[in-house]
């Protein structure tokens, strides 16, 4: 009830008087209480009014409807608050077009009510929903009440699973446009042909085979779309419509095109007839078809073309067949696409003086043909992936040839005696070049863009043979080749040269002199060579934003750091011992990566200047294995965002999954999203520890858990998906004789490969529309495949996680594939879908066979990926196996044999017990294969993080170290997927597992979430010390959190730290974050396990405050609880400690009498750890 005025404010009769008012839909309802009850009240449509503030009155907003017959009304509300609601509602109401609705995916069964408060709509969008023509309630408005819309003009009801034809429309006079596409209809009633103003008329995605005769009195139509349907043949009465010149009867059943068919309609420009499976074209006598300008033929089963009969052919798509040989009509060829297919020979005639795109990519060519050197407007060629051995100079003399595209042939050579060309874009990769022509870049002034990667150059032609210079050359890519330092002093004529890609040479050193001349370099990338310095003249790239140098011998830390634009440094996998920076950093610093170091040592200066780096990557700190055999697997990762600097890709790694008995990998992409990759990151391992509960059949557990992980995503992954590929390493323990299985299972293009004896083996499959069996059943579920190979387009992939509004077109059903490991088994790669898009599985396998550490394997796929021209993001895991005969799991097995080699864990041992001026124990630096990176946080103490990456700050050894002469259990077998760890003691491995909250509009941002204990937060980065601790372990000795303390101990005393879990209580495995990789991400966000499966499934909600956040972490030790002993007491609490072991063996020795002994130790081979009742 507020105070309401009717009409002008300067007309005296007008009276505030207490009404009732409601806003209901798009209209503004004022009443009195009494004619309220009786249904008497005033409407305001409220549709292209306006609203506006009266300043005369307090809290009063004035109301108008548009239009020359306009009502005004005054209302003035009671509180500030109510006001700016009216405001904001009714300013939102009012801003909307009278003549358009919108209600389209708002799961509709009947026609709301205030739709028809409105008799003006003229375009009203109802698709994806579930309307349906008699509602099942009485008082429900279905779509027979569409007639009352007499201004109607457009109507759309794709996706409503009608099952018949609205007949209502046809009482539309007034309609031009109807969409009625992927409704389940099987026949077009008679009834259509009164709707003579038609001029669209979409069909597609139903199961028609015929259509009527009346359709020839709509003299209108201009577009009739007929693709996805049941169609064998062209209707005969498109011959009548005479105003459609487009044929759209792509995915239909034609077998055979009738070209006397084509012949009676003259009409008819452009023929659509993709994804069918023509085979042939019967003529019937036709001499030409000079109507039809474009035809499309793509994705069919033809086998040979002759296009002669079309003579005013302009456009000609006939790529993913089956072709062998291709003639074509050249009088007015303008485009022609023919990528993917046989081809080996193709003839055009007449020379085509009008062609100016040409891509006859991925065939068996084995040289250009004459007639293309001839065709005087060509300005894109692409000739890649064929077999040609040599280019015509006349190619080059082409006066409009911009892009020449030549990669992945056999090129030995190029023309030596080159005139002057005006190639812009130059791409020869992968051929077999052993030099570029001497006057190449010297003729060639307009080359913007020179791609000679994966050949044998061993040097470089020269810009000029003076000191002044027309290069105006800006993209150089030169990785993979036999360049060495004598090329360096070439680069310098090219002044403008803004990206250099010089990776996988023969360099030893980057002159500095000659790296001061390229002052307009932004981007450069020379890794794996063997240069020893980055040269301290890159100060003057001011431009310079990303230095990429890992897979060197660099021991100094480059000045980098001091350019202001820098945003990526990679230094990994060099000799760096020390970092020198600056006081501050360049603001647009995001990443820094140091893993591979291993002598790198940082102090704490460094560490604070390096806390604030978004993702600062270096080796985590651990210790190796006490029996010092070689690990089963190992593992690197690496990752690289795209060209708009967004991270769309993310990986896992668990090297001990579920107890250490297994492994599990996965790399994730979202394409052009962040949200979904780092969900599946987050949550897949989860789902599949549960899952293994359930089942170990290998197919089962894996299909189980991608079903799930959909369900999971819940309203995250309704418009959204993801690529993904899992690989699970498992070991029965209860056979003795068993042997590793490798399984992957993989969604969209993500993918597996496992290199065996040095030959690839595919373990995943791509499914797209390729896929014969994929495309059939598209077809049967009716979506609609784009022109550019997407459904609906929105992916080209047809099972994937996430997109749930395409179901049951898009499934989530991978594809599982398990091999058993054998000693011939080298090592497998995980790829994004950027990695595989630019890299052959041969390829990828030969890259990194002889690459003997898995991190550098990992960033050298990443590297030749963007040097062959990925600009998507890339993720790339490589895994490295080291399975012998006798890889068997022996830990129930009595103390008899030789001990097999033990599990690939790299973790830090204890961290109960801190000696001081301990003398070391010999414990190995881990190598930085494992790919493992820490993620420093800010949150970490200085203190903490210097004796964590072996700061200089202190000299002390890794605490709690074993004696590779002394092991836990001397006499005990370990199997090679176990750590060896105390019986009592838990392994602590710090974890770098960083989430992504980039995603707030799922409801997961966490900035009001509450810190967690164990979680180091800063920022983008998550770290969380996870408690790592052997299955086979007694469920007794489980339960006890016992100290170690050595027999001698120094005089400066021993810290103990307290166990953060009750004493007496088991420990639970986590399984959520030991294995997730660190992330460059904002803000993440950890929460209990038990409600990581369904925080998902509200992921639009908005965050809510929750005890613990999103998933799993255990808690960090608080340095409070700890127990420092002082010096003058270290013997009494040995002896105390000493007595307390006595006592406990003299309690256990008539146990041990009465049960056989399964485990015995002699006492002079005890382990060097004493129980303590503290």
């Amino acid at each position: 009830m507020y105070n309401v005025r009717k009409g002008k404010m300067q007309l005296p009769v007008n009276r505030w008087t207490r009404r009732q008012v409601i806003l209901c839909g798009t209209c503004l309802i004022v009443s009195s209480v009494k004619d309220s009850m009786t249904g008497k009240m005033h409407v305001l449509p409220l549709i292209g009014g306006k609203v506006e503030e009266v300043k005369k009155h307090q809290h009063c907003l004035a109301f108008s409807s548009s239009g020359p017959q306009s009502q005004t009304y005054y209302i003035c509300f009671d509180t500030f608050t109510e006001y700016l609601r009216w405001l904001r509602q009714v300013s939102k109401v009012a801003s909307q077009r009278i003549s358009s609705v919108d209600l389209s995916c708002c799961s509709l069964e009947h026609l709301p009510a205030n739709l028809f408060y409105s008799q003006d709509l003229t375009h009203l969008n109802l698709k994806q929903n579930f309307l349906r023509q008699i509602p099942s309630l009485p008082a429900a408005r279905g779509l027979n009440e569409l007639q009352r819309f007499t201004k109607l003009k457009s109507l759309n009801l794709s996706n409503n699973h009608l099952g018949d034809f609205p007949l209502a429309v046809c009482n539309i006079p007034t309609l031009t446009e109807l969409n009625v596409s992927c409704n389940a209809l099987r026949a077009v009633p008679a009834a259509v042909g009164v709707m003579h103003n038609l001029q669209t008329f979409l069909l597609d995605g139903n199961f028609l085979q015929s259509l009527p005769a009346e359709l020839e009195s709509m003299h209108q139509l201009s577009y009739l779309g007929l693709s996805f349907n049941e169609f064998t043949d062209i209707p005969e009465v498109l011959e009548k419509l005479t105003a459609v010149d487009k044929l759209c009867m792509s995915g239909n059943c034609m077998e055979t095109l009738r070209l006397q068919a084509l012949r009676k309609m003259p009409h008819i420009k452009h023929v659509d007839l993709r994804l069918n499976v023509i085979r042939k074209l019967i003529a019937d006598e036709v001499d030409f078809l000079q109507h039809v300008t474009q035809l499309d033929l793509r994705d069919n089963k033809l086998g040979d073309l002759d296009a002669m009969i079309f003579n005013n052919i302009e456009v000609l798509h006939c790529e993913r067949n089956q072709l062998v040989t291709l003639r074509i009509c050249g009088y007015f060829l303008k485009a022609l696409y023919a990528s993917s297919n046989e081809l080996v020979q193709l003839d055009v005639y007449p020379i085509p003086n009008y062609l100016s795109y040409m891509d006859i990519s991925r065939n068996r060519l084995e040289s250009v043909p004459e007639w293309v050197c001839e065709s005087r407007k060509l300005e894109v060629l692409d000739i890649g992936h064929n077999q040609i051995c040599e280019l015509p100079a006349r190619l080059f003399c082409n006066s409009s040839l911009r892009k020449l595209l030549a990669g992945h042939n056999q090129l030995t050579r190029l023309p030596e005696r080159l005139e002057r060309t005006l190639v812009e874009v130059l791409d020869v990769q992968h051929n077999q070049l052993l030099e570029l022509p001497p006057s190449l870049l010297m003729k060639a002034d307009s080359l913007r863009f020179l791609n000679a990667s994966a050949n044998k150059l061993e040097t470089l032609p020269p810009a000029t043979l003076s000191e002044e210079t027309s290069s105006i050359l800006q993209e150089l890519y030169l990785t993979n080749n036999n360049l060495t330092d004598k090329c360096v002093p070439l680069l310098t004529g090219h002044p403008h040269l803004k990206i250099l890609h010089m990776a996988y040479n023969r360099l030893q050193s980057f002159p500095a002199s000659k790296m001061a001349k390229l002052e307009e370099l932004e981007e450069v990338d020379i890794s794996g060579n063997k240069l020893k310095a980055i040269p301290t003249t890159i100060m003057n790239c001011r431009r310079m934003h990303t230095v990429i140098a890992h897979s060197n011998c660099i021991e100094v830390f480059p000045e980098v750091m001091q350019l202001p634009e820098m945003k990526c440094v990679d230094l990994s996998c060099n000799e760096l011992s020390e970092v020198t920076l600056p006081e501050n950093l360049p603001p647009k610093l995001q990443e820094l990566d140091l893993t591979g170091n291993p002598r790198l040592t940082l102090d704490h200066k460094t560490l604070e200047l390096l806390n604030n780096i978004r993702c600062f990557k270096i080796d985590q700190p651990s210790a190796g294995d006490a029996s010092g055999a070689p690990a089963v697997w190992s593992h690197g990762y690496t990752e690289a965002s795209g060209v708009k600097n967004k991270l769309c890709v993310a990986a896992l790694s668990v090297n001990n999954f579920c107890d250490n008995r297994e492994a599990l990998y996965g790399v994730f992409d979202g394409d052009r999203n962040v949200e979904v990759p780092y969900l599946l990151q987050c949550t897949m391992s989860d789902i599949l520890a549960e899952e293994l509960q359930k089942t170990k059949h290998e197919e089962e557990y894996m299909v189980n858990t991608f079903i799930v992980m959909q369900r999971k995503l819940g309203t995250a992954g309704q418009k959204l998906g993801g690529a993904a590929v899992l690989c699970h390493i498992k070991h029965d323990p209860v056979d003795p004789g068993g042997s590793f299985t490798l399984t992957s299972a993989n969604v969209g293009k993500c993918q597996t490969v496992l290199c065996r004896n040095g030959k690839p083996l595919p373990l995943s499959r791509s499914y797209s529309m390729s896929c014969e069996e994929e495309l059939k059943r598209i077809k049967q579920h009716k979506a609609i495949i784009t022109e550019d190979g997407k459904v609906n387009g929105v992916t080209e992939s047809t099972r994937i996680l996430g997109y749930t509004f395409l179901h049951p077109s898009v499934v989530p059903r991978p594809h599982v594939q398990s091999v058993t490991l054998t000693p011939q088994d080298e090592f497998f790669i995980l790829g994004s879908k950027g990695l595989w898009d630019s890299l052959s599985i041969e390829e990828a396998v030969e890259a990194v066979r002889n690459v003997p550490d898995a991190l550098a394997a990992a960033k050298k796929l990443c590297t030749l990926a963007q040097s062959y021209g990925c600009h998507d993001s890339i993720s790339a895991v490589v895994v490295q196996l080291n399975v012998t005969e006798d890889s068997f799991c022996c830990c129930e097995l009595s103390a008899s044999g030789a001990v097999p080699p033990p599990s690939p864990g790299i973790f830090p041992s204890s961290v109960n017990m801190v000696i001081k001026d301990r003398p070391s124990d010999g414990l190995g630096v881990p190598s930085s294969s494992s790919g493992m990176a820490s993620e420093i946080s800010s949150e970490i103490s200085t203190s903490e993080m210097s004796s964590e990456v072996g700061s200089t700050a202190s000299d002390e050894p890794p605490s709690g170290a074993l004696n590779e002469s002394s092991p836990a259990y001397p006499s005990e077998q370990r199997c090679m997927l176990h750590a060896v760890c105390l019986s009592n003691s838990f392994q602590r491995q710090l974890s770098s597992a960083t989430f992504s909250s980039a995603f707030s509009d799922n409801g997961l941002d966490s900035d009001d979430e509450e810190p967690i204990e164990g979680v180091f937060i800063n920022g983008s980065r998550v770290e969380v010390e996870v408690d790592i601790h052997c299955s086979r372990a007694k469920e007794k000795e489980r339960q006890q959190s016992l100290l170690q303390v050595p027999p001698e101990a120094s005089d400066e005393g021993i810290v103990i730290s307290a166990n953060e879990d009750e004493p007496g209580l088991p420990r639970k495995a986590d399984f959520s974050a030991v294995g997730t990789i660190g992330r460059r991400r904002a803000n993440g966000s950890v929460a209990p396990q038990e409600r990581s499966h369904n925080v998902i499934e509200v992921a639009t909600d908005a965050p809510l405050r929750k005890p613990g956040g999103y998933f799993a972490a255990p808690a960090q030790p608080d340095p409070d609880d700890q127990f420092i002993i002082p010096p003058e007491l270290e013997e009494e609490v040995k002896e105390i400690m000493k007595h307390h072991q006595e006592q406990q063996q003299q309690q256990q020795q008539p146990q041990l009498q009465q049960q056989p002994p399964q485990r015995q130790y002699p006492v002079d081979q005890l382990p060097d750890y004493y129980d303590t009742p503290l």
